[in-house]
């Protein structure tokens, strides 16, 4: 499998679970600031996803997968006994496609003022006011488990790389204790390293 990422964008979300999943994989940079879209061996990435936007997660035989929510519940059952998401067919699966829906449509897209360098400053804090309120529902479960399933799951995963945009923005977190707390015991888990690492984001 061969992983088309940017470093830290969303894709890191899915570099992590491969990590943590022990699977065999390799990545490929996306350079997301000049058009077209180019990958490092100079393709025009459009040819592997024409959304334009990473993830996205080619196989041996070609076919390609996209979408973060899709590829991280694709790459935890292939490795169904790192428990990364629940069991098909159980609810407590329809509840990680809860939070990581959640998460993609409330969270991910929520920053999207943040990197249009044509927002205004009123409109970068309604988008962080209107984040910060999705923000106040998540924190108070997160202050009663360690993680959003109580197990360790993708869906931390993938809210541990929306939240970490936090710093690149210059946003804090101190008003959600929780979610602190939540961040400091996600970078201390060696696949998080691992991905932050090879992506060139650890000093």
């Amino acid at each position: 499998m061969k992983l088309y990422l940017a470093p830290g964008a969303c894709s890191l979300s899915p570099h992590i679970a491969l990590c943590e999943a022990g699977l065999p994989f390799d990545t490929e940079s996306v350079n997301l600031r000049e058009l077209p879209h180019r990958t490092e061996s100079g393709v025009d990435y459009t040819t592997i996803n024409p959304k334009g936007y990473v993830p996205a997660l080619e196989f041996d035989s070609g076919e390609v997968l996209t979408e973060c929510a899709a590829i991280l519940q694709f790459i935890a059952d292939q490795a169904p006994e790192m428990q990364l998401a629940p069991a098909n067919g159980t609810l407590e699966r329809y509840r990680l496609q809860e939070w990581l829906n959640f998460i993609s449509a409330e969270i991910h897209k929520g920053f999207s003022p943040m990197w249009n360098p044509a927002a205004t400053a009123a409109e970068r804090e309604a988008a962080w006011a209107r984040i910060g309120q999705r923000l106040d529902w998540i924190a108070p479960q997160l202050a009663e488990r360690d993680y959003l399933l109580g197990e360790f799951s993708v869906a931390d995963v993938y809210l541990f790389t929306i939240l970490n945009w936090t710093h690149y923005h210059k946003l804090s977190l101190d008003r959600w204790p929780a979610l602190q707390d939540f961040m400091a015991r996600m970078m201390a888990r060696p696949a998080v390293q691992q991905a932050l690492q090879e992506e060139g984001l650890l000093s």
